[in-house]
């Protein structure tokens, strides 16, 4: 993935995740908390929805304003994926409709085009300029929506940093 390529990449997520928090504050709102699972202890499921409203904000905004802190907005961005992937889970399995998915036929693709997948098709070619490589690890398990999206916001492979 070139630099510029990589730069609207991060831009477009950016906007994206922005946009995404706005929703779950406002249009959307009835719609994410059906992807709230019943399990969750202590909050309502509006509470967990406009607090993931305000942290994809963050992280959206932090894409398109810390351009120097790219790699940790990336890797918390990467986290909140990983967290908020049950919710996916517990609208498939409690057959809860929303954004379209009205049959248990959608809402599995959905979670098999959210699952984890190989990172290959995410690393570009060859190394981005100013990187520090550190030493490949023996566990390298890196697969999945998290690993791309953390490969397309730092750049490189998953033993590859990027400073701007």
């Amino acid at each position: 993935m070139s630099d510029k390529t990589q730069k609207i990449a991060v831009y477009a997520l950016g906007a994206f995740m922005t946009f995404a928090g706005v929703s779950h504050m406002s249009f959307s709102r009835e719609e994410f908390q059906a992807q709230v699972p019943n399990w969750i202890p202590f909050f309502s499921k509006d509470a967990v929805v406009l607090g993931s409203g305000v942290a994809e904000i963050g992280l959206g905004l932090g894409l398109l304003a810390l351009p120097k802190k790219r790699r940790e907005v990336g890797m918390a961005l990467a986290a909140f994926y990983t967290a908020i992937f049950p919710g996916n889970i517990a609208q498939y399995a409690e057959r809860r409709s929303a954004f379209g998915l009205d049959t248990d036929r959608k809402r599995f693709i959905r979670l098999l085009l959210q699952a984890p997948s190989s990172p290959q098709p995410y690393t570009p070619q060859g190394s981005p300029p100013k990187t520090r490589n550190y030493p490949p690890t023996t566990n390298n398990h890196n697969s999945g929506l998290a690993a791309a999206i953390g490969k397309a916001i730092v750049g490189g492979t998953t033993t590859t940093v990027l400073y701007s």
